[in-house]
């Protein structure tokens, strides 16, 4: 079906647009008052919300949405009197766009991402930034030779607390030199079901659209949107959507961005308890190695008891209050721990010995983008593109690790690691699944699985299956162009 209201040229085809669009130079804002027009790319939750911001945002006008599901593109235009399409290539081509912002399935961020830098374009997508390692790289490539702005929604780059909690840790050193991080995302969900057939496709879904990138096969959750996250084909799990903010502020804080990606992954999990038609794991624990200390990341979507009451805890220390979603920085002097919009520390025995209070994220984010293409500047931006490249990779590498797991093996999967942090943390995941009646052959955990953070290729015995994971098979029309080598 459809949009009653399209662009004035029409339908393109994929690869045709793809070449005739290279190059093209984008507006220029002259003038302060110059108004930055934007079209939001994904009508969903997250588009709406981030449409919000854009409106509210001076000088800035939502002038056009695309999206596969014409009612959902059609209601968000409607809000304002904007222009509403199904393709995204009528958005691309419409001269009258100054700026697009991706808020679309995981599975097309990239590639919606380099056809705007094409057709000349500045972008802010949302995380993760990539589908797959491979691709995200090719998006870096193309910023690069585009010239124009391109931007990650990691909002938290855009706290003013971030600076100060570095300082603390940094420069003052008040709890002295870092041992390892705890990331957590312990935060619960739900079963998205699992139906006998497979799941119809409303009709004012263009399904072919929709899918993109991705492989056609059939589905057989309950919802077509919202839940492809739990989807390997099109989502990247809890770790990609939770996991990579987290992820992103211990690169930031704790690393201060010196480590671009880990130098080895392990990884043990699975998805228990629901039997229902998700493939990515709801219970997730990965050890993170660099050259300098390891995080540890927990992630759980279970409650902590199977009558569906409260959030699992994994404690660092009696007295620390360890953040459901965030991280727990452990100094040789004491603790801190972060969240999206505050953090503490404490020293050794536990005593809270200062707060830090965030501040407005989402606008201040925005902001920065808007400022950025106004000075034609991508050096400003907050978060760059090559920021949440790294940031997501760690996240697609835990992926990978968790995708590469065979027989769970308790010895195996400890000897990895000479700290006792990371035992004991194998320990609370075993004994969290207890209670659901889950066991250990349940679970998978990987081989210690080496990757060079220069290359970003797997090295060692598991390189090759590893390395085959870094990139997908993409649909005629639809494929990620190469720009960078392998």
């Amino acid at each position: 079906m459809k949009s009653p209201n399209v662009s004035r040229r029409g339908f393109l085809q994929s690869a045709a647009f793809a070449t005739a669009a290279a190059g093209v130079a984008p507006r220029v804002l002259a003038a302060a008052n110059d108004e930055l027009r934007v079209a939001v790319i994904g009508a969903g939750g997250r588009g709406n919300e981030m449409a919000r911001a854009f409106a509210a945002t001076e000088g800035v006008r939502v002038v056009a949405v695309a999206d596969p599901d014409q009612q959902r593109a059609s209601s968000l235009a409607d809000k304002y009197d904007a222009t509403a399409v199904t393709d995204l290539r009528r958005v691309l081509d419409n001269a009258d766009v100054d700026a697009v912002v991706v808020t679309t399935c995981n599975h097309w961020h990239c590639l919606a991402s380099i056809w705007a830098l094409q057709a000349g374009k500045h972008v802010y997508v949302e995380k993760p930034l990539s589908h797959t390692q491979w691709e995200g790289q090719q998006l870096v490539a193309a910023a690069k030779n585009s010239g124009l702005v391109c931007a990650i929604g990691t909002q938290q780059r855009s706290d003013p607390m971030q600076d100060e909690i570095k300082n603390f840790l940094h420069k003052e050193r008040a709890l002295g030199s870092i041992h390892y991080v705890q990331a957590n995302r312990l935060g619960p969900r739900a079963s998205i079901g699992r139906r006998s057939s497979p799941l119809p496709v409303p009709a004012e879904v263009d399904y072919d659209l929709w899918l993109g990138p991705a492989a056609k096969e059939a589905l057989y959750r309950e919802k077509l949107h919202y839940d492809w996250h739990w989807d390997f084909n099109t989502g990247n799990g809890e770790m990609g959507n939770w996991g990579v903010h987290i992820l992103d502020d211990v690169r930031n804080v704790a690393y201060q961005d010196s480590v671009t990606t880990p130098k080895a992954i392990t990884a043990a999990g699975g998805r228990v308890a629901w039997n229902d038609a998700g493939d990515t794991p709801n219970v997730h624990y990965a050890l993170l190695e660099t050259d300098s200390f390891p995080t540890l990341m927990a992630l759980s979507n279970l409650h902590a008891t199977p009558d569906g009451k409260g959030s699992w805890k994994c404690p660092i220390h009696p007295r620390v209050k360890n953040p459901s979603s965030g991280y727990v920085v452990v100094c040789e002097g004491g603790y801190f721990a972060g969240q999206r919009g505050g953090g503490k520390a404490y020293d050794s025995d536990g005593k809270s010995i200062r707060t830090f209070k965030g501040g407005s994220q989402v606008p201040r984010h925005v902001q920065n983008f808007v400022d950025a293409v106004r000075q034609n500047d991508p050096s400003i931006l907050n978060a760059s593109v090559e920021t949440g490249h790294y940031s997501s990779g760690w996240c697609n590498l835990a992926n990978v690790a968790f995708q590469m797991g065979r027989s769970y093996d308790h010895q195996q999967l400890t000897s990895h690691s000479d700290r006792p942090a990371w035992p004991e943390l194998v320990r609370q995941m075993e004994a969290q699944l207890k209670p659901f009646g889950a066991t250990t052959n349940d679970l998978v955990c990987s081989a210690r699985l080496e990757h060079d953070p220069k290359t970003e290729r797997f090295q060692g015995e598991e390189a090759q299956r590893a390395n085959a994971l870094l990139k997908r098979e993409y649909r005629e029309g639809f494929a990620v162009p190469q720009l960078v080598e392998a």
